[in-house]
């Protein structure tokens, strides 16, 4: 039994010859030649543009399972389903709700002006979107979480509607305790469809679904494939991939709380990755044996297998320092510091989408509870995007007035510049002004020397 749980994830050291072509892989971790589906997904956005409502309720019964007469929850629909559920999950997604509320209250980005000597006027003016829609996966789990982290900052900044998708049930219906979140959460209007047919009525409209500014949340292949392609036409969060964790870990870590861990992101999805990096040689067994203890009897045991079997890795490292290197090199989605000192080791931290400062920090407290979102950066992308945040759900218009002293402080910088690229039409346009300007004061100097 222990020989079979040495094999379970494999075991990198970074002093083998062959680890930089290993730890690549590792880090090259995109799987979107997985699952080719770019040409699928056209077809499906081009039917849903031309043919509407009819095409988009053949899409969510061939893809989605139901039959629908209409595509949008009805208030009744609504109300059932949140008296449907149970009143301990009703307060544990209220306080959830409340947290994240309390979270994103905190900094809000406002709008601003500056005035400068000679007419200057400018700044920036901060509106929220007139309307966005959130994408919430199904199929193989139930995400209310993902309804609360994604509505949540959409409300807080008063966006005037957010719409929300997500798969149905074979019967049509939508999960009650989603239709909880999304009630607690501050959504108007909730549609039955999943997958790039859902992607697609949101960016181009139905008869029923409205056109919206901007899709968020997290999806399938297909979903991430279709938020692609109709960007531009619309906004997006970002090309989301599946979940990810890295956890450095020292002497201090517990291997079966490591192993939890580990297992906690495996389970979402096949293609999830899991990667425990270590400079103690002795957790590493120990973490292998405690995987497969804990796989036994759990629901998801097959999903995470797969997980941790093909996209997983143990790391051994020589020290701590080659550790958080690695870490940054990998720049998670999720990064776990399973050490003594997390808060001064996360100073050091540039690249990720979230980090979990200790022992007692699980992933899943910040999956539900603790009030930063969960919609995090993936596939190594936490290099350069940014957590979900109100900041998504506004627009900034900058502005700008100059008087006719301010020009004339500045027009000669200006049309130097213009000619200075060849766009000398710029510099014209400003040149017809500064000489009305200087015509003006001619004119008045003359003025006032025929009043002396």
């Amino acid at each position: 039994m222990a020989a079979k749980a040495t094999k379970l994830m494999r075991v990198l050291k970074s002093d083998d010859a062959k680890f930089a072509d290993d730890w690549f892989s590792i880090c090259n971790r995109r799987v979107d030649s997985v699952l080719d589906v770019e040409e699928d997904v056209a077809k499906i956005i081009a039917a849903v543009r031309k043919d509407g409502d009819t095409a988009l309720k053949g899409f969510v019964k061939k893809f989605d399972g139901a039959a629908l007469d209409e595509l949008e929850v009805t208030p009744e629909e609504w109300d059932e389903g949140c008296e449907q559920v149970d009143s301990a999950d009703r307060a544990a997604i209220g306080k959830a709700a409340m947290r994240v509320r309390e979270f994103h209250r905190k900094r809000i980005p406002s709008s601003w002006e500056m005035r400068e000597e000679g007419g200057g006027y400018m700044g920036q003016r901060v509106r929220p979107l007139a309307r966005v829609g959130l994408y919430v996966p199904g199929g193989k789990a139930l995400y209310p979480s993902s309804v609360v982290m994604n509505a949540i900052p959409a409300s807080v900044v008063e966006v005037p509607e957010i719409v929300m998708c997500t798969p149905p049930r074979d019967d049509g219906s939508i999960t009650p305790e989603v239709l909880m979140a999304a009630r607690v959460a501050g959504v108007h209007r909730v549609f039955k469809m999943g997958g790039a047919h859902a992607v697609a009525a949101l960016a181009y409209g139905t008869e029923a679904v409205p056109r919206v500014d901007k899709i968020t949340g997290p999806g399938s292949v297909w979903v991430a494939t279709a938020k692609k392609q109709v960007f531009g036409q619309v906004g997006i969060d970002s090309e989301a991939g599946p979940t990810e964790v890295a956890i450095i870990a020292d002497k201090s870590a517990t291997p079966a709380w490591l192993a939890a861990d580990l297992i906690s992101q495996a389970e979402h999805d096949e293609l999830a990755q899991a990667v425990l990096i270590t400079h103690v040689k002795g957790l590493i067994t120990r973490v292998q044996d405690q995987l497969t203890r804990q796989l036994k009897g759990l629901d998801r045991a097959d999903i995470a297998k797969k997980s941790l079997k093909a996209r997983g890795a143990i790391v051994q490292t020589k020290n701590l320092a080659e550790s958080i290197r690695l870490a940054e090199e990998y720049a998670s989605e999720h990064l776990v510091l399973a050490v003594e000192d997390p808060e001064k080791i996360s100073k050091e931290i540039q690249n990720a989408g979230a980090i979990f400062m200790g022992h007692y920090t699980p992933v899943a407290v910040g999956d539900y509870m603790a009030g930063p979102n969960h919609v995090l950066p993936t596939g190594g992308t936490a290099r350069f995007f940014s957590p979900l945040s109100v900041e998504d759900f506004l627009k900034r218009t900058s502005f700008m007035k100059f008087e006719p002293p301010k020009l004339r402080e500045l027009g000669a910088d200006i049309v130097r510049l213009a000619n200075v690229e060849g766009l000398t039409a710029h510099g014209a346009s400003v040149e017809l002004r500064l000489a009305k300007i200087r015509r003006a004061r001619r004119e008045r100097e003359a003025a006032r020397d025929l009043e002396l």
